[in-house]
């Protein structure tokens, strides 16, 4: 084969020896893969409800540094899913005096984080009244 001659790959071989991809083969595979990624986003199905639960979790520790102890609600929205997580803020002694706060996370239908806040704190032996 000649210098610069296309083999049966879809490879050039250049005077070096070494071969490499045509820019046009690159260029079709990049365009179908770009056309692929629209479809499954188009098409993309909910993650389940368990999935949804861990995604947030781990996801809210990247950002906070910190290791939720608890998903505490979960519950499917247009969207996707929101999810609220306890977080150990600030610890005590006794453990019951240790500060917690609640994380709401939205997440999108893939179970990507889409937005987190913190909606309360309070101390870990502190009971709800209604």
């Amino acid at each position: 084969m000649a210098a610069d001659e296309e083999d049966e790959t879809g490879e050039v071989r250049r005077p070096s020896g070494k071969k490499t991809a045509r820019k046009t083969a690159r260029k079709s595979s990049s365009v179908r893969a770009g056309s692929r990624e629209s479809e499954t986003e188009s098409t993309a199905r909910r993650v389940s409800a368990p999935r949804a639960m861990r995604y947030a979790a781990e996801q809210l520790k990247e950002l906070l540094g910190r290791a939720p102890e608890s998903v505490s609600s979960v519950k499917p929205t247009e969207d996707g899913w929101q999810a609220d997580v306890e977080v150990l803020e600030l610890e005590r002694v006794p453990g019951t005096t240790s500060v917690m706060a609640t994380y709401r996370v939205v997440l999108d239908k893939e179970g990507e984080l889409v937005a987190y806040e913190r909606t309360r704190r309070y101390t870990r032996g502190q009971i709800d009244r209604h």
